[in-house]
């Protein structure tokens, strides 16, 4: 399955999950995005993604110098996007467990025809 797609529609609640538990610059939320299995995650779409949600008002920001290059742009979850992460994890919650039970109905269904899943 191309997960380029899903990947997509679930970006955003990715991202704002990984800002909860902790701060981070671009690059730094681009890594723990991929230590967290989304290993198809892009740069461009992360860095998009943050400032699509900044300008929303979901993440507030601020600039900390760094000693050995230039300084890095941190951004922060803040309580807009705190609530906007808790009405997305419903709606995935939801969603996820119609599809698992939708998948699950489809196996048993092959399983009493005799087709291979």
């Amino acid at each position: 399955m191309d997960t380029t797609q899903l990947l997509k529609g679930v970006l955003d609640v990715a991202v704002l999950a990984v800002l909860r538990r902790e701060d981070g610059y671009g690059y730094e939320i681009v890594r723990r995005l991929r230590d967290a299995g989304l290993g198809d995650v892009g740069d461009a779409s992360v860095y998009g993604t943050l400032r699509r949600l900044y300008a929303a008002g979901s993440l507030s920001s601020y600039v900390v110098p760094s000693d050995g290059g230039p300084h890095r742009k941190y951004y922060a979850l803040n309580a807009q996007g705190a609530r906007s992460l808790d009405e997305q994890i419903a709606s995935w919650t939801t969603f996820s467990h119609a599809m698992t039970d939708l998948l699950a109905a489809t196996r048993s269904a092959s399983d009493t025809t005799g087709e291979k899943s």
